[in-house]
């Protein structure tokens, strides 16, 4: 989920973390060494399509909403033109900086960003800070595009073109999908009071598939269902 609005010259951050919860950062970090230009989200819906023979018109069920994206290019510079992330400061030469080499550079944020890790069996998860922005994500494509070089063939100057995917954590998808529709599955657990039949027609809207769902979960009738008894709600066709 993405929040944006303007820093003052506040450099944009990438922090690595072990666990899905984003819980526990790993490291220091990655920074910037100037913020990016501009940055592009990505939105998309995905639909069935479905067509009768004979027809002149497809139709369209909804499927799913897919992961929003966001993609960055990031700049890797070791000429020592580019002195920090201040606007002011572009193009101005610093005689007394010693600039880092652009392979190390791109090797640390490999490590950091897209590398796969043994201990958790995958890379790790991402969240991105820029002022009032805030993307919990993963790094899904990375291509980098070499720029300048010396003499020996050395670069010097790189830009990393990122796409990151955003996540999110299952607690919070729960209580944003929030789904009532009687085509998913829904699993309920049955309190004190709970009456089968209620419970039914509260996510079919109709009472006739009482029998079923009392079949479908293996109950000897659908009246004094214990409390605590885990009651699955099969999808239907509409």
């Amino acid at each position: 989920m993405i929040t944006s609005g303007f820093g003052k010259h506040e450099k944009l951050k990438i922090q690595s973390y072990s666990d899905k919860g984003f819980v526990n950062p790993v490291g220091t970090a990655f920074e910037v060494t100037i913020n990016p230009e501009t940055y592009t989200t990505r939105h998309r819906i995905e639909f069935s399509d479905t067509q009768a023979p004979g027809t002149s018109m497809p139709i369209l069920k909804f499927n799913k909403i897919t992961a929003q994206e966001i993609t960055f290019n990031f700049l890797f510079d070791s000429t020592g033109v580019i002195r920090d992330a201040d606007p002011l400061s572009i193009g101005v030469a610093n005689p007394f900086a010693k600039p880092k080499s652009v392979a190390d550079e791109i090797d640390a944020f490999r490590k950091n960003i897209i590398e796969y890790k043994k201990d958790i069996h995958r890379p790790y998860f991402l969240k991105i800070h820029w002022g009032t922005l805030l993307f919990k994500c993963v790094l899904t494509n990375l291509d980098i595009e070499f720029k300048l070089f010396k003499s020996d063939g050395t670069p010097i100057r790189a830009i990393a073109k990122c796409t990151f995917k955003g996540t999110v954590e299952e607690y919070l998808r729960k209580a944003l999908e929030n789904k009532q529709s009687p085509d998913v599955t829904h699993e309920r657990l049955v309190k004190s009071g709970d009456k089968l039949s209620l419970m039914t027609h509260k996510i079919y809207k109709q009472q006739k598939y009482l029998l079923p769902v009392a079949s479908f979960n293996q109950l000897d009738g659908f009246r004094n269902v214990k409390s605590g008894t885990k009651i699955y709600f099969p999808p239907v066709e509409k």
